[in-house]
């Protein structure tokens, strides 16, 4: 890897359409500085910026990152109620830096949950954003994966229950179609920081087929240098879908 950043003509030739990203670590990185988790989370949205950008510039065409898991919500209020404001005023303060870079904005999970200062500068920023025809970047909200397949097949049980639909007619394009992520291809690379081998409830249907990159880095210091050689790491694989 380049330790400015920079990727190889073999990994521009075969950047992933889709990269999903698992950003942890933020509460363990402002432990190892004695500060409050919150500084974790505050530097940890200048990593959000740097890898916005990047993915840009790579090539990517959607980028999911995981902001905030239905589990999330059981956290200390105060860091919740901290976590929200970070995220209205991200929201907010972005807008000109995606408008620059032609990034379009999108969200999933259990939006109604979040405050309703977040949702409404969530659709305030969506709608400055829809025009653009670069990067798309999709925040999971409030998301869990095992929440949105029962929701998927809550939606399809009442379309069968109401004559719309036959049990044998389920197919997992159907399913698929039922998602969050309906509008989305799959993911082709899920990266996770910090070093935990674990999928966190994230994206458990659509990535069934995608590449996985674990890196030791912590989220407020994974930047443009260690995204790409996470895309150098996925240009090495052999993607067979379970064929030979």
């Amino acid at each position: 890897m380049n330790p400015r950043g920079t990727l190889s003509p073999q990994a521009k030739a075969t950047v992933p359409t889709h990269v999903a990203v698992i950003m942890d670590g933020n509460g363990r990185w402002a432990k190892q500085r004695h500060l409050p988790r919150v500084e974790g989370h505050r530097h940890g949205v200048e990593s959000v910026r740097s890898i916005v950008r990047a993915a840009g510039e790579a090539g990517v065409k959607y980028l999911t990152l995981y902001a905030f898991s239905v589990e999330n919500w059981s956290r200390p209020k105060e860091e919740v109620d901290t976590l929200m404001r970070y995220l209205a005023r991200f929201l907010k303060a972005e807008i000109a830096e995606l408008n620059r870079n032609n990034v379009r904005l999108e969200a999933i999970g259990q939006i109604y949950r979040l405050p309703e200062f977040v949702q409404e500068q969530l659709r305030k920023s969506k709608a400055a954003l829809a025009r653009n025809s670069g990067l798309t970047l999709i925040l999971a909200l409030s998301y869990g994966g095992r929440t949105e397949i029962v929701e998927a097949a809550r939606s399809m049980a009442q379309k069968v229950k109401d004559g719309q639909l036959e049990p044998a007619e389920i197919t997992e394009q159907l399913v698929s179609q039922h998602l969050y992520t309906s509008s989305y291809p799959d993911p082709d690379l899920l990266i996770r920081t910090s070093g935990e081998m674990r999928i966190s409830n994230f994206l458990l249907w659509q990535i069934s087929y995608a590449e996985l990159v674990v890196t030791p880095t912590l989220w407020p210091d994974f930047r443009k240098p260690q995204f790409y050689e996470a895309l150098e790491e996925y240009t090495q694989r052999h993607r067979r879908f379970g064929l030979v």
